[in-house]
């Protein structure tokens, strides 16, 4: 990995259900999403204007309201860079900022430690002083024997950590989930597992460990990518079980796919492997996690296209589903490349004021191809999919779901209208005849403020939505491929691209771009924006750039 209708009425670009009641806290034009995000850091023992998980909170919602972050920068010059450091040759992981210490994923092409010289592959997690850039610590993740099929070569660590005090957790290249001592060793205690190989100050404490392959069967396919998410005691992973190296089988369909632990010890309080045999390639996405209709929710994107919600504390050690909501049209077909219609889901889900938003994508190595962008209401309860199939032989219940395609005509399968459809709205693009009004294949996660959404497709479009309706405003061109999610700053939002540009705009119905700066490097990631300070890493390099005045004021 490069890292890498289907309604009875005649499709359109944006779809309203009719008989859907949406919640009254969603109908709000005065919902605040920065102070719900603000909020949600608030619940970690961390700095307040930190970014201490992926997305800031388990809401993952990408918006601040930080204060100076530049729109101006030079990574050539120096301009507005406080500064900078090296990583890998590869990075997609996403920088985190918390309680003075700056977490990027990448691979070993730094080579800052010792015993593992630049020239041997890893996945490594490397950890920075926030002020200074110095480097404090690395944790290292060696390959995996069985190779691509399991840890792809280079591609190190592509997801990010969550921090809450002075413990970290992540999801490694080998499919481990550990816990980490923030201070590493440089607090002159080994604080967990007593049997680590070294005790260098620049190497990684581990508090525990626990293997999915291992423990669990788990067969990830190139990569394990999770960023996880917690609420309170309650850690959640995505395990990345998937298909083999052909990509026609699934070696571990048992296995489970989504799992709740215990962040002191490690232990699974409840498991679920819901996409099962239905797994269409990988599993890559991130859980989100929230408050929805008054229930604690948290929500995983599935391998098999779609998006479930649990109960985030589950049932008698056993995972209790609340709902289900297929992404895909159920006449969509998925096969090998890019001329699948049918996708699964990279992005997060994304929470803002009561909904739900995601979109289905696929490994961009795949290619391009049809995209989807769903806003839905979390308070129902079933499969809450726009529409079932049945079969004529029986059409008195829907049938169950196939992994290729939903609805296979030949074999006398029928749709019909769900009347338990949570759909609030349903984006492809406001003219789907034009390349540069149609929704692509993405691997983003949406950000919204002020009932404005951003995304990017990995067709390289830009898109800005009304929140509530789904109704199109604009999209921008940027004539490269993104990979990354869109981040909201105060008035401004910030996208990146495989180019190496990250193009500002303002927040608002009309397009209005403020700049476009090179980072001189492909950007797989997002930009993070935390105490006064834009965090960016390019393909090889970690930048931490501030505004002149504020950066002499430190």
């Amino acid at each position: 990995m490069q890292r890498n209708i289907f309604l009875t009425v005649p499709l359109v670009a944006t779809w309203i259900g009719a008989a859907l009641a949406v919640p009254q806290a969603a109908l709000a034009d005065d919902y605040d999403a920065v102070s719900e995000v603000r909020k949600a850091i608030g619940e970690l023992k961390v700095g307040p204007h930190d970014w201490p998980q992926w997305a800031g909170s388990h809401l993952r919602n990408n918006v601040t309201d930080e204060a100076d972050i530049p729109t101006m920068w030079d990574v050539g010059t120096g301009e507005n860079v406080r500064w900078s450091m090296p990583l890998g040759s590869e990075t997609y992981g996403n920088p985190v900022v918390a309680n003075g210490k700056v977490y990027v994923g990448t691979n070993n092409g730094a080579g800052y430690l010792k015993r593992y010289p630049s020239e041997v592959d890893l996945g490594v997690l490397l950890c920075f002083d926030e002020e200074t850039g110095e480097f404090l610590w690395q944790h290292s993740s060696e390959k995996l024997p069985s190779g691509r099929v399991n840890d792809w070569p280079n591609q190190g660590i592509c997801c990010a950590p969550l921090i809450d005090g002075d413990r970290l957790y992540y999801v490694t290249s080998r499919g481990e989930v550990v816990c980490l001592d923030t201070e590493g060793f440089a607090d002159g205690k080994n604080d967990g597992i007593q049997s680590e190989p070294n005790e260098n100050k620049d190497e990684a404490d581990v508090i525990w460990s626990f293997d999915m392959m291992k423990n669990l069967a788990v067969s990830q396919h190139n990569m394990c990518s999770c960023s996880v998410t917690c609420a309170g005691n309650l850690l959640f992973v995505n395990t990345s079980n998937g298909v083999d190296e052909g990509h026609q089988n699934i070696p571990s369909e048992a296995a489970p796919s989504f799992l709740c632990m215990n962040r002191e010890t490690g232990e699974v309080i409840w498991s679920d492997n819901s996409p099962g045999a239905n797994i269409l390639h990988g599993q890559w996405s991130s859980p989100s996690y929230a408050e929805l209709g008054g229930v604690a929710q948290v929500l995983f994107g599935g391998g098999d296209g779609w998006l479930y919600s649990f109960d985030a504390a589950g049932e008698n050690g056993k995972s209790k589903l609340l709902w289900k909501f297929d992404c895909n049209p159920k006449a969509s077909l998925y096969v090998l490349g890019g001329s699948a219609t049918r996708n699964h889901i990279i992005a997060t889900p994304a929470i803002y004021d009561g909904l739900v938003y995601v979109a289905v994508g696929e490994d961009p190595e795949h290619g391009e191809g049809d995209g989807h962008l769903w806003c839905i209401d979390p308070t129902k309860r079933g499969d809450v999919s726009p529409t079932q199939v049945y079969n004529a032989k029986d059409p008195s219940k829907p049938i169950a779901h196939k992994r290729l395609q939903a609805l296979v005509a030949k074999d006398g399968d029928l749709e019909r209208d769900n009347p338990n459809s949570a759909a609030v709205w349903h984006y492809i693009g406001k003219n789907p005849e034009d390349f540069e009004t149609t929704m692509h294949r993405s691997c983003g996660t949406v950000a919204v403020k002020d009932n404005l959404l951003f995304l990017a497709d990995f067709s390289g479009l830009f898109h800005c939505l009304d929140a509530k309706t789904g109704e199109a405003y604009w999209t921008y061109d940027m004539f490269a491929a993104s990979w990354a999610s869109p981040l909201i700053v105060e008035d401004r939002v910030y996208i990146s691209d495989e180019d190496g540009d990250i193009a500002i705009f303002r927040v608002s119905k009309e397009q209005e771009q403020i700049a476009e700066v090179s980072m001189e490097s492909a950007v797989y990631t997002t930009p993070v924006a935390a105490n006064s300070t834009l965090f960016i890493a390019n393909r090889n390099r970690l930048y931490a750039i501030q505004e002149v005045a504020q950066a002499e004021e430190k």
